[in-house]
């Protein structure tokens, strides 16, 4: 796949850049990609670049997410009309564009949560983070040092996904077990769930998290069907371990992905380098890189090969 896939808007916990390092493990052709936790669909966007999948199933719990998407891919010219009479709307606000955005947000959390309000307030607020409140709401600040992406810009993109995916994706906002009932032997799974410490309090970027062991049992069900899958799960920045390895027997293989230097970390003075931990079903590590003298295994991979 040459260069980076498309993207629709910045989205904080995008696998956007990680996804060259994901194709490799996946098949060159399969049937259906599935993504139970899309987001902003970043995989489904970088496989579909590259002409792996012939179907795709998206699915977010978080609605106007996907509500973007399906317009994006099928009706881009429909989201990018909208989307320009929403951001341009700011620049007639004598007080400035931040009243503007406090006013998308605030119809958004009355009810108004059309594609194109969720666009806006993605594009417009902080790093692109989307953060909910305790009582469900839309609670993050806009970026005051700018307009959010140009419809101009943002249309190039728009038109790359839709010509890649058009007619041949699924919508859903379901919960995950809902759609992993509806994964076929010959689909790939990609799952990028909530991961432990970022669900379940105030201010998360997740409607709702998930349960472990209710997780647990989802992914045993799949290897039970023979239905292949890969997970982002956890990770590490330096000493600092972020979530629970998942079991052993559950028989998956964990590679470790170069994130690149963390910003966080280059703030404070330091240079450490941020590792997103991927699980292999037993199916796909067919895929995994034979080890050598100069590379081997173990420094690969921390789990060891099944």
């Amino acid at each position: 796949m040459n260069g980076k896939a498309p993207h629709i808007v910045q989205y904080q916990g995008s696998k956007r850049i990680l996804a060259p390092q994901m194709l490799p493990y996946m098949p060159k052709r399969f049937d259906r990609l599935v993504e139970p936790f899309a987001g902003m669909a970043a995989i489904t966007i970088a496989v579909a670049k590259a002409g792996r999948a012939k179907r795709y199933l998206i699915n977010d719990l978080n609605k106007p997410l996907v509500d973007i998407l399906r317009l994006a891919i099928e009706s881009p010219h429909e989201l990018i009309a909208e989307y320009t009479s929403v951001w341009s709307e700011q620049f007639t606000y004598k007080d400035g564009s931040v009243e503007h955005y406090y006013k998308v947000r605030d119809d958004f959390n009355k009810g108004n949560q059309s594609a194109a309000n969720m666009l806006y307030l993605l594009a417009r607020c902080v790093k692109g983070s989307v953060r909910y409140g305790s009582n469900g709401q839309f609670n993050q600040s806009p970026d005051k040092r700018r307009h959010g992406t140009s419809p101009k810009n943002m249309r190039l993109n728009i038109d790359a996904i839709s010509y890649y995916l058009k007619g041949r994706a699924q919508f859903m906002s379901k919960d995950y077990r809902e759609v992993l009932e509806e994964a076929l032997p010959g689909d790939i799974v990609y799952m990028d769930p909530p991961y432990q410490g970022v669900s379940n309090v105030r201010d998360c970027r997740y409607y709702s998290g998930i349960e472990f062991a209710d997780f647990i049992d989802a992914i045993d069900q799949l290897n039970r069907r023979h239905i292949d899958f890969l997970i982002s799960y956890d990770g590490k920045c330096g000493d600092k371990h972020y979530g629970e390895d998942l079991p052993s027997e559950l028989g998956l293989q964990k590679v470790l992905l170069n994130a690149g230097l963390s910003s966080q970390s280059i703030l404070l003075g330091k240079k450490e380098v941020t590792f997103e931990a991927l699980y292999i079903s037993r199916g796909l590590q067919q895929y995994l890189p034979r080890p050598t003298e100069s590379e081997p295994l173990y420094s690969l991979f921390e789990a060891p090969a099944i």
